[in-house]
């Protein structure tokens, strides 16, 4: 495919890992392909290793900078949710040649409410977790364990993706106690002034109308944005590059720098 002119880095939501996000990155890259897209697994998840604490917004920020630095020429960095953050954490270290960052339903805005919200998706997941063992004979097993705790099956097999073999049985991979370190932190931390700041370029902020993961005073924070911010609604849940994958393509495929 030869080598790309330039680099988006893309980055999952907590508890995912890049693979996320596979299927629309081969497809963005035969729309643009001047572009490459580098899929990242935040520290703690996928195949990347825990990191040294402490386990921050900044910590995956620098993390994220370091890689930055030794691809060269990034001028696009894309997070949904916990990463959506982390993009915006690392856009506030202003790496150079970097001229837009994507947030897909993640709020620049502290949360602290939602760390322990039984309405939560991510909280109940993680609290589920903690309950359950860290062993299982079957990799179904855990996926009916979650199923059992009134998640749907289909969250249930992604969340899978996190347990893995370990000798005859299988074991999750995922270090709860950093997970939670993470999303407490992803929750407290006001990132406005990054959003905020046109000197360190575009901001493309992608919101899924049917989530309140961007609260409504965040979207009032936005309704007449600054230039240098474009604000998009998805008819979509949380998991938007899910629920409207063609949508986010398209608005990737069209909004990328040329």
């Amino acid at each position: 495919m030869g080598s790309p002119e330039r680099w988006l880095v893309a980055m999952h939501g907590i508890l995912g890992s890049g693979g996320n996000w596979r299927s629309i990155a081969r497809r963005l890259v035969e729309r643009r392909p001047e572009w490459g897209v580098i899929l990242v697994d935040l520290r703690g998840h996928g195949r990347s290793e825990h990191g040294a604490p402490p386990n921050t917004l900044a910590a995956c920020a620098d993390d994220v900078a370091a890689l930055l630095a030794e691809l060269g020429n990034v001028h696009a960095i894309a997070g949904h949710s916990f990463g959506g953050k982390v993009a915006l954490a690392t856009r506030a270290l202003a790496p150079p040649g970097l001229v837009q960052t994507w947030m897909f339903d993640s709020s620049p805005g502290t949360r602290p409410d939602r760390a322990h919200d039984s309405t939560d998706t991510v909280a109940r997941l993680i609290s589920a977790m903690e309950r359950l063992p860290r062993t299982w004979a079957k990799r179904d097993d855990f996926v009916q364990a979650i199923v059992a705790d009134g998640h749907a099956n289909s969250l249930a097999q992604w969340l899978a993706m996190n347990v893995e073999p370990d000798g005859g049985t299988y074991k999750l991979r995922l270090d709860l106690a950093q997970i939670r370190s993470l999303i407490d932190d992803y929750l407290a931390q006001d990132m406005w002034a990054s959003a905020l700041d046109p000197a360190l370029g575009d901001l493309e902020l992608v919101i899924a109308t049917n989530s309140d993961v961007v609260n409504a005073a965040d979207r009032a924070r936005v309704a007449q944005p600054p230039p240098h911010i474009h604000v998009e609604l998805v008819e979509a849940g949380h998991w938007l590059h899910v629920d409207a994958p063609q949508v986010i393509l398209d608005l990737l495929a069209t909004r990328l720098p040329t």
